[in-house]
């Protein structure tokens, strides 16, 4: 089963403009201890969005889009339904976005790692607000740390 992996700011906003708003390196770390050595999906608006817009390093990269393009270091799939897939393959696959990605193919998660940063700059997408479902519950969480005066938390969502 499909993971999803993201950060989430305290309306469940997750970027605005194409990218995140507000970043800690905390979150960076955990994100590439959860995801390293699996496969992770991505949109191709997302992939632009990461250093020099390449593919991630000590992973395998599946990239969405509806493009009829070659992206080196990634695997192309054309739906997130492919792209899923695709990553059936794998040992350990997530979810890492943007917010179509995420929204097309949360249903087929069954764990959700989100780091809660305790802010609410403007945000133009959102993920799914989990506690307001009755689908998920929260199975781990970390106190919340702070850094460069800004809050967070790792959370781990589980569906019931």
């Amino acid at each position: 089963m499909l993971e999803a992996i993201v950060a989430v700011y305290s309306d469940w906003g997750i970027g605005k403009d194409g990218t995140q708003p507000i970043v800690v390196s905390a979150d960076r770390r955990h994100f590439r201890e959860v995801t390293g050595d699996g496969a992770v999906i991505v949109g191709r608006r997302t992939l632009a969005d990461f250093p020099g817009g390449r593919p991630l390093k000590g992973r395998r990269n599946i990239v969405v889009t509806r493009q009829n393009i070659e992206i080196p270091g990634a695997e192309v799939a054309h739906t997130p339904e492919s792209a899923a897939q695709l990553a059936q393959q794998s040992e350990k696959a997530f979810v890492i976005g943007g917010a179509s990605v995420y929204r097309s193919l949360l249903p087929m998660c069954g764990r959700v790692h989100v780091t809660m940063l305790d802010c609410v700059p403007e945000s133009d997408v959102f993920f799914e607000n989990l506690d307001q479902s009755a689908d998920w519950r929260i199975a781990d969480s970390s106190p919340w740390h702070e850094e460069n005066g800004v809050r967070y938390r790792f959370l781990t969502y589980e569906r019931i």
